[in-house]
């Protein structure tokens, strides 16, 4: 995706999927936040490695666009395993993890598949792409629809917009989430501006089964680190 329209975004975004953890080498699925802040499912040894492997990559982009760090913000989902990567990061880039520019904002946590798929086998995942594709709105049974996790970014995209300006942000966050999230910025950056022009038109009106739909051509491996806007 390229750059931004400038009057869409004011600041630049990368993505960063948290490294391999440890439900990721269990094949568990952890999607809800009581389980996901517990510290045994925080990131396993090959997931660390791939963080501090990201943040160097992330470190060597910064310096190619000539960005300072004093410029760089973490935002990150509150989970373990994406706590303990954006950790990682802020080490290689040698920022203080409890300061100002590491922030941890809720709504880039994980989709909550519902209990019934909750600490089951990543096998069932096909279940609930086959439920995305038919409907994004539908969620599974107690569980967040695409369309929902769209209504909680948007709000996550409006809060990193007003409290930074001309920003280096680094979201880190989930494979559903991110792919969610890379969905409307790609379908807002190509969507013709309404007259209000504000992030949340722009994101309300690319809110359609047949954008919403697409979400699973963005996915990204553990400790993938991609430009977003």
């Amino acid at each position: 995706m390229g750059s931004a329209d400038q009057s869409f975004l004011k600041n630049r975004y990368w993505i960063l999927r948290h490294g391999k953890s440890i439900p990721n080498q269990r094949g568990l699925i952890v999607s809800s936040l009581q389980n996901g802040i517990l510290e045994e499912y925080q990131l396993a040894s090959d997931g660390v490695h791939q963080a501090r492997l990201a943040g160097e990559s992330f470190l060597k982009e910064l310096k190619q666009e000539g960005i300072g760090l004093e410029n760089v913000r973490i935002c990150y989902s509150p989970f373990s395993r994406t706590s303990h990567t954006a950790r990682v990061v802020a080490s290689v880039l040698n920022i203080p993890f409890e300061g100002p520019q590491c922030k941890a904002i809720e709504d880039i946590r994980e989709r909550f598949f519902g209990l019934s798929y909750e600490l089951k086998s990543h096998d069932k995942y096909p279940e609930i792409w086959a439920l995305d594709d038919q409907d994004p709105f539908m969620p599974p049974e107690g569980g967040e629809s695409v369309a929902d996790v769209v209504t909680r970014l948007a709000r996550a995209l409006a809060l990193m917009e007003s409290e930074f300006q001309e920003c280096a942000v680094l979201v880190v966050s989930h494979g559903d989430p991110l792919q969610i999230l890379q969905t409307i910025v790609d379908a807002a950056e190509k969507h013709e501006s309404t007259p209000q022009n504000d992030l949340t038109s722009r994101i309300e009106a690319i809110k359609v089964p047949s954008v919403l739909s697409k979400h699973r051509q963005f996915g990204l491996d553990t400790g993938e680190l991609r430009q977003l806007a």
